[in-house]
């Protein structure tokens, strides 16, 4: 009895050997096996295999990924306006017209109905009166402090919880290969350089994003900068390649991204004729987080949908493709 029961053991300890071997061979162990995890590990496998015909030297090795949607949660608002709303009722009291003045008269009565249906104009002018006024590292304390304690407000969890574990998977994959990763959003430049070098391990510098106009000023004898009230640059839709020439002067080899905005910096990436990885994160799970394509107001998936058909790009059906969503589910 005693010899069976010391076998049984043994093998369950070499079954957990096993398990544990498989884990760390995997560098994708929130993916379900399947032609997406397949695409990118066959993608990166070809482009850093010396001898390959696909083969890419380290200089070369330029991949793109969107943030809202992609990398972390968008839905219901993007968590860039969200601050961006939370600004506006704290700026309030030194804004008394606020209270006649339309967007920021819906905002301060909570009628958040009427926020969902802003136009962009609306929203622009939400954002950059919110974020101007100040130097950049003042602002970068300001965003740093209210992600602290903000709090998403169907998880009841911090926002920079709620990244996707397998997306963060795949960051850590591409560099372990040689890859340099950028982040490519319409978000805030600045306001991503807040939370992306600690969360997703992406410095400032390979951040490209929108802005607004910064002014060098001397106060006080002192030399700085300083942050307005009016758009610079929007980098989406047709403003991401442009972008991406501007920061970074590499035309990526791989691209990531969820939504119309991220079509013409995943087209740009993938139609140069030689092997390239396109990848549409399509939300699919209304459980554990949310599901919406072609008729959302954020993050809106139609015509880069219709285009992955065309262009082979690798779709993600976050329901089946994604053992878990969130880092937190893995504890």
């Amino acid at each position: 009895m005693g010899m069976h029961f010391k076998w049984l053991a043994m093998i369950a300890l070499m079954a957990v050997w096993a398990s544990a071997a498989a884990a760390q061979t995997d560098p994708l162990p929130s993916w379900s096996d399947g032609p997406t995890k397949q695409a990118i590990i066959g993608f990166v496998t070809d482009v850093t295999r010396e001898g390959s015909p696909d083969f890419l030297p380290v200089a070369q090795r330029i991949a793109t990924f969107d943030n809202d949607g992609t990398l972390w949660i968008e839905q219901p608002i993007y968590v860039q306006f969200a601050f961006a709303l939370d600004r506006v009722r704290e700026l309030a009291p030194q804004h008394p017209e606020w209270s006649r003045t339309q967007p920021f008269k819906d905002v301060l009565e909570g009628k958040m109905e009427a926020l969902a249906g802003l136009g962009e104009h609306a929203a622009v002018e939400i954002v950059a009166t919110t974020h101007a006024g100040m130097t950049p590292d003042q602002f970068l304390q300001i965003v740093k402090n209210w992600l602290a304690t903000a709090e998403h407000p169907r998880f009841q969890r911090r926002y920079v919880e709620l990244l996707y574990q397998p997306m963060l998977e795949v960051l850590s994959y591409m560099r372990a290969n040689g890859f340099a990763t950028y982040i490519v959003s319409g978000g805030g430049i600045e306001f991503m350089r807040a939370f992306a070098p600690e969360q997703y391990g992406i410095p400032p510098e390979q951040i490209v994003g929108s802005s607004i106009v910064t002014t060098f000023e001397r106060r006080d004898g002192l030399p700085d900068l300083f942050r307005l009230p009016k758009v610079n640059f929007v980098d989406d839709g047709p403003g991401k390649p442009v972008g991406i020439n501007q920061h970074i002067g590499l035309r990526p080899v791989a691209a990531f991204g969820n939504s119309d905005g991220d079509l013409e910096m995943l087209q740009w990436t993938t139609e140069a004729g030689k092997r390239r990885l396109g990848v549409v994160v399509r939300h699919t799970d209304a459980e554990r987080e949310y599901a919406y394509d072609r008729d959302s107001k954020v993050g809106r998936l139609d015509k880069a949908l219709d285009a992955a058909v065309l262009d082979r790009w690798a779709v993600v059906d976050m329901k089946h493709d994604w053992k878990v969503i969130f880092p937190f589910e893995k504890r």
